[in-house]
């Protein structure tokens, strides 16, 4: 289903038909009109689900091939995903606070910007809902994979540094991948900021949760 996705995406070149969603809608399709339940389909998903871990970690080979850049512009980069993990804290918390909606919620879509390993660690620490924070993750980085590129050049983003902190700190792995075809450097900056967005918002949450 993959494959079939990433050809129509080829053959189309619309963002629209994003490979990762148009697998996402093929498999449930698929498991529907087949009567496959999904505690079946999810044993050997679970092989897959496993490898996340792993496979996040492979994203290090590009940083380190910029790692030069890196530390020539540290400060910017830092700040940047400062700002980033920031922004999505208060709109999380703001939208729910006007919708009234409950901490537990609240707490489910706050790792809605880092992967899914880490986002379910955190969840399930701050007492949230697991299946809520991997529909966010999920949503989150295929809006970004979709719109990253869009995006940058609506506001006239051209610097490829900031491109790859703003599209890796906003939809972590799936939007990284995004900013490795933007190129090397975006694909850089992005990994990188999957990782430390991904520490920033497991601390900040845990140290938010004690407030509310």
């Amino acid at each position: 289903f993959y494959n079939i996705s990433l050809y129509i995406q080829k053959k189309t070149q619309k963002p629209i038909f994003n490979n990762l969603l148009m697998s996402i809608i093929l498999i449930i399709l698929f498991l529907k009109i087949s009567n496959i339940p999904y505690e079946n389909f999810k044993i050997g998903a679970d092989v897959i689900n496993f490898m996340l871990g792993p496979v996040t970690v492979v994203l290090a080979v590009p940083l380190y091939r910029q790692f030069d850049l890196l530390k020539k512009h540290f400060k910017e980069i830092l700040v940047g995903i400062l700002g980033g993990v920031i922004t999505s804290f208060i709109i999380v918390v703001l939208i729910g606070k006007l919708t009234s909606t409950s901490n537990e919620i609240i707490y489910s879509m706050i790792p809605k910007s880092i992967t899914t390993p880490m986002g379910i660690s955190l969840v399930n620490q701050l007492g949230g809902v697991e299946s809520i924070t991997v529909v966010c993750i999920i949503v989150t980085g295929i809006f970004g994979n979709i719109f990253a590129e869009l995006i940058c050049k609506i506001f006239r983003i051209n610097e490829p540094i900031a491109k790859g902190i703003a599209i890796g700190s906003a939809s972590h792995a799936i939007g990284t991948a995004k900013a490795m075809e933007m190129g090397e450097i975006e694909g850089a900056m992005s990994s990188l900021s999957i990782a430390v967005a991904g520490i920033l918002t497991v601390f900040g949450a845990t140290l938010f949760s004690n407030f509310m």
